[in-house]
């Protein structure tokens, strides 16, 4: 049996980014960060910059996002809906030295970075709120988590919800990257350095393909009746591997995000012109 965490309920972004970038605005704003600048840069590829325009619109801060090459279109334009100021790169994924030049940039402008990829706040997101509303909703039914399954992006998530869970249940921990050479919106492969996922103990790491992920998503639409992200459904094929190997016990399944930004992925493996 598995329970899935809806992630897309969150008001924003539609996704569990909300919730860590949140937390690194509120403390950047209690440490002064941003206070003088009201600019902020950052590097993204989906969610963290939709979270961010969004609530820099409500806060009154400019926002520039600086994206990899190959982020969705509906990124994009949902981005640029919000007001945010877009730059789209060269870089094909975003690694260490994406994240550098974004850091560099934001000092020529004066503007503040929060830097999602290092910045503990986001870590802490996850540890203190994810992990805890998981914990108290499974209790609410009798039921505690013998394996969590999540993607690796920044690691924040997984990290967080590892650290917790492990301390109380040690429960094991399976993480989702895309395979080598394939790529899927929300996730990346290990040689990217993900900060929290070095510092934490993860028990699996499975490789999922593009087609994978989105044959997952497909699946859960048709059976559930949801419409779930690639990253999400990255996790369900990767929950398909590893179940018949761990037997029956209690998974959760963390979904980031929704299906709607991914429209033209899913309109190009149906076929439909």
């Amino acid at each position: 049996m598995y329970f899935a965490k809806l992630e897309f309920f969150n008001p924003f972004s539609r996704s569990i980014k909300d919730r860590a970038v949140f937390n690194m605005l509120m403390k950047a704003i209690e440490r002064g960060d941003i206070n003088g600048t009201r600019k902020l840069f950052e590097a993204t590829s989906g969610n963290v910059g939709i979270s961010l325009a969004a609530l820099s619109n409500v806060l009154g801060i400019e926002f520039r996002a600086y994206l990899p090459k190959p982020t969705p279109k509906a990124t994009q334009v949902l981005l640029r809906v919000l007001g945010a100021d877009v730059i789209m790169t060269d870089f094909e994924t975003i690694d260490p030295t994406m994240v550098q030049y974004v850091v560099e940039e934001a000092k020529k402008a004066g503007a503040a970075n929060l830097n999602q990829f290092e910045n503990d706040d986001n870590f802490e997101a996850h540890y203190r709120f994810t992990a805890r509303e998981i914990d108290e909703q499974l209790k609410s039914i009798g039921k505690r988590p013998d394996v969590m399954i999540a993607g690796i992006g920044t690691s924040g998530h997984i990290a967080g919800l590892a650290k917790y869970f492990k301390e109380r249940y040690d429960t094991t921990v399976v993480g989702v990257v895309p395979a080598k050479g394939e790529k899927i919106p929300g996730i990346k492969r290990l040689e990217t350095k993900p900060k929290w996922y070095f510092q934490v103990d993860i028990d699996r790491v499975v490789e999922i393909t593009r087609n994978e992920a989105i044959e997952g998503a497909l699946s859960v639409a048709r059976r559930d009746g949801l419409l779930i992200g690639l990253s999400s459904g990255a996790v369900v094929k990767a929950y398909e591997k590893v179940s018949s190997e761990f037997g029956e016990k209690t998974y959760v399944l963390i979904f980031p995000d929704d299906g709607f930004k991914y429209v033209e992925i899913f309109e190009g493996y149906l076929g439909i012109t």
